[in-house]
């Protein structure tokens, strides 16, 4: 039994590392300049398109808003959620979500707005 599970362990494997990657979004992990990476994956990205469809094409400014932010803040409602801002247009920004879980960092939600939220910075551009 123990060498079958290794053995379909290793086929898994080199399956996933043969797979052409289709979209940046099917495994995304984007490194932010504050020293981590924030993960979410297409069924995810999907999901956030049903709640907010004007991001569709907006994938390019959220990848954006995680690795090169023009401002960063902490929510003023929850500690662990972070509000990676990027500008798209004057007066107008798009916001990555962001929340610390045991470690890991997951994007929550993206959205376009014309305001930044109340809370703390804790990095600048």
């Amino acid at each position: 039994m123990k060498g079958r599970r290794t053995f379909t362990l290793s086929i898994r494997l080199r399956q996933k590392q043969l797979q052409p990657l289709v979209n940046w979004w099917s495994e995304l992990h984007i490194p932010t300049p504050l020293g981590f990476r924030v993960r979410t994956s297409e069924e995810y990205w999907q999901r956030l398109l049903i709640k907010h469809p004007d991001i569709e094409e907006l994938e390019d400014f959220v990848r954006l808003a995680l690795s090169t932010p023009d401002e960063v803040r902490r929510s003023s409602r929850d500690l662990g959620v972070l509000l990676f801002y990027r500008v798209q247009r004057e007066k107008r920004w798009v916001v990555a979500v962001a929340r610390r879980v045991s470690g890991d960092v997951f994007l929550i939600t993206a959205y376009q707005t014309d305001a930044i939220k109340e809370g703390e910075t804790v990095w600048l551009k």
